[in-house]
């Protein structure tokens, strides 16, 4: 039997476990961990590939289990978990990014991470849980890693920092920041924030930082118990004659290509005609896999030079240079809105539909059932990057960037109460040369302007990349492709004017100061008011009407207890008023209604239908209303909607009459005052009342 190893943390207010040696013993690795009632477990398994790669073969998953949250799955045919929802997909990629940037860069054994969520309590969060127990079972397994990685949360509640808030905690927290951090360095940034100041978000990066110590202490800890020497690798490097034998036979080509500044699609012909020279001049003496590795390297190292030293970026911009920017709204004649943003050779058609409040997406995880009515979807054919592929579902990268877009807008979308509708923006990547992510947000800002959607404030998104040498560095304001391919920091951040909405950090070393990242958050303001004016200029304000394309929805609110009667018996009432409005009608349990038509004619018929229903009558109104029932001593008059009144034999006329029928037939129309409503809610009408000295009939 395996030892089995475990060690407790009290970490903001919790216990964190972590347990080793009692499951998953095939793994390398696996580490069993806890905080309050949320459980996952992680594993670690690593082999050597199973051909040459040129590139480290590493795949993080995030398995969310139903049973986690005490749920079975409310399909009714398929109760197995399927796909990985969105939410799990961006959740192993917020764990991917802090663990890959650890691993030695000459390793290239195929290794995989599995996060399998086990309990959930609804307070404590999976994701942070899963990051922390991925760092420890690497820590502890033979695996070559250069750990430990601590993530924590910090939230912003009352203008005051919190360390790993609850859920609950996070409904008042302005920010949403998860961060993965070393000793020293931020290794992966993740967050949403309601328009909160750079200054703001540069002091809660320290707080993260400093409070992420404690936990990388704990961690080492557990390895010291529980910890195994990690294995001898062959190491993927360039021998020095290959370099030398590359550089003289290429190296002249690619620093003349590099120098000549050529657009994406001219240096990549160029860079694969090259390439393919390099083959036959040194064929049978190295595979193609290795010359292509050195071939990249020399492109990386004369890139990074051209920067670093003389300040010359590929495509001669200055460090700070925005590319040319671009931008069109109302470009496609049916959608509800659209816009067409343009950056360098990055390009994002956008386009925003509106739909009635049943359309909400229903989310069904662990945690239980969710709604959600802001829906922003990312979208990259082959052709975006002048590729041949087959077309299939989003991959994780078109998931993960349209999570990072849909979190960038949330902050400014109006509530359900100013505005009604579901909202689906969807970002077609036309063209892709670095930082389409940002290019989408900023399109769909456009986008939803031009739909008519009272955004809160504009939002713009920029890239901030960086090269490193040593402490010594050069922030590059919007970063191209090649310039991502080849530096070692992606720095997305998203925001308005007064503040930071979303940012997202992906590094290829092990961390970037703190400083530095406060600087590029400085650099990435003064460019997102730059394209917030180019912007403006293209759409002020968002339009005042909607498109005629767009339907109309219209709310009112009415007594909880009146539902009943608005649906009638089986859905009878509420589906006759739909079929003769031609109306989508959708009641939540507060009594708020929402109508949907596609002409605002047809809505307020159907509000005024079941305004009428759920009306009460009151003592001294007057109606006009129908004869519905007669009996001996009155008739009955349905003043409402299905609502009866009684009008008393001696209240038909201002004289004796002597049968009902003598006044009224069932189907007359008839005016009544309504003289007296009693405990149980029963009207008692009259006609005398409203008549004079009315004399009985011949």
């Amino acid at each position: 039997m395996t030892k089995v190893y475990k060690k407790e943390l009290e970490f903001a207010g919790k216990t964190l476990s972590l347990e080793t040696g009692k499951m998953a013993l095939q793994a390398n690795a696996a580490v069993k961990a806890r905080y309050g009632d949320t459980v996952v477990l992680a594993t670690v398994v690593a082999n050597k590939p199973q051909e040459e790669v040129d590139f480290f073969p590493l795949r993080v998953d995030f398995e969310e289990r139903l049973y986690a949250g005490g749920i079975i799955k409310n399909s009714r045919f398929i109760k197995r978990e399927g796909r990985a929802s969105d939410g799990a997909i961006v959740s192993c990629r917020v764990i991917d990014r802090g663990l890959r940037p650890l691993f030695p860069k000459d390793y290239y054994d195929e290794v995989q991470v599995i996060i399998t969520v086990l309990s959930v309590d609804g307070q404590n969060d999976s994701t942070l849980l899963g990051a922390i127990a991925a760092s420890s079972a690497l820590s502890i397994s033979n695996v070559p890693w250069n750990g430990p990685l601590a993530t924590v949360r910090i939230g912003l509640i009352n203008d005051s920092m919190k360390l790993n808030p609850t859920h609950d905690e996070m409904e008042a927290s302005s920010l949403d920041l998860v961060i993965s951090t070393t000793r020293e360095k931020v290794v992966m940034i993740e967050a949403s924030a309601s328009q909160v100041p750079e200054e703001k978000m540069s002091a809660a990066l320290n707080f993260g930082l400093k409070e992420a110590q404690p936990l990388i202490s704990f961690i080492e800890e557990f390895v010291r118990e529980a910890g195994k020497a990690k294995y001898e690798y062959e190491k993927k490097i360039i021998e020095e004659a290959l370099l030398a034998d590359v550089t003289k036979a290429a190296g002249e080509s690619l620093y003349a290509l590099l120098t000549l500044s050529p657009e994406k699609s001219e240096f990549e012909q160029k860079y694969k005609e090259i390439a393919e020279q390099l083959y036959k001049s040194l064929e049978g003496k190295y595979t193609k896999a290795k010359m292509l590795m050195a071939l990249d390297a020399l492109q990386k190292a004369k890139i990074r030079e051209m920067i670093f030293t003389d300040h010359k970026r590929p495509d001669d911009r200055k460090l700070d240079e925005l590319r040319s920017i671009s931008a069109e709204v109302g470009v496609l004649p049916r959608t509800h809105g659209s816009a067409l943003f343009t950056r360098g050779l990055t390009q994002a058609l956008t386009t925003t539909t509106l739909g009635a409040v049943s359309l909400e997406q229903l989310i069904q995880g662990p945690e239980g059932q969710e709604t959600k009515r802001y829906i922003h979807h990312y979208t990259a054919a082959p052709f975006s990057t002048g590729e041949v592929a087959a077309l299939r579902g989003p991959g994780r990268r078109e998931i993960g960037h349209g999570a990072l877009a849909e979190k960038a807008l949330l902050p400014v979308i109006p509530s359900k109460e100013k505005f009604p509708y579901t909202i689906r923006v969807v970002s077609e990547i036309l063209s892709q040369n670095g930082s389409s992510s940002m290019a989408s947000v900023c399109g769909s800002t456009l986008s939803l302007m031009d739909a008519g959607v009272p955004i809160k404030a504009p939002v713009a998104g920029i890239s901030i990349g960086l090269i490193a040498e040593g402490s010594n560095f050069s922030l590059l304001t919007d970063i191209a492709g090649v310039e991502d391919f080849n530096g070692d920091m992606d720095f997305k951040s998203a925001g308005t004017r007064d503040g930071i909405t979303a940012l997202q950090l992906d590094v290829k070393i092990p961390g970037v100061p703190v400083n530095v990242l406060s600087e590029a958050l400085v650099k990435a303001w003064q460019t997102r008011l730059k394209i917030l004016d180019l912007m403006e200029l293209i759409i002020p304000k968002f339009r005042a009407d909607l498109s005629k394309y767009a339907p109309r929805i219209i709310s009112i609110k009415i007594d909880q207890r009146k539902i009943g009667e608005v649906i009638g018996g089986g859905g009878k009432v509420i589906r006759s008023i739909m079929e003769s409005t031609s109306t989508q009608i959708d009641i939540e349990d507060d009594g708020t209604v929402y109508i949907t038509a596609a002409e605002t004619e047809q809505a307020n018929r159907a509000r005024s239908i079941i305004e009428s229903l759920v009306k009460e009558a009151k003592v001294g109104e007057i109606y006009e209303g129908h004869v519905s029932r007669i009996l001996d001593f009155g008739a009955f008059v349905e003043i409402l909607p299905g609502k009866e009144g009684l009008v008393h034999i001696s209240e038909l006329a201002p004289f004796r009459v002597g049968r009902v029928t003598d006044i009224v037939k069932i189907g007359d129309q008839v005016k009544v005052k309504v003289i007296g409503i009693d405990d149980q809610g029963r009207i008692n009408l009259s006609r005398k009342a409203l008549l004079g000295e009315e004399k009985p009939r011949e």
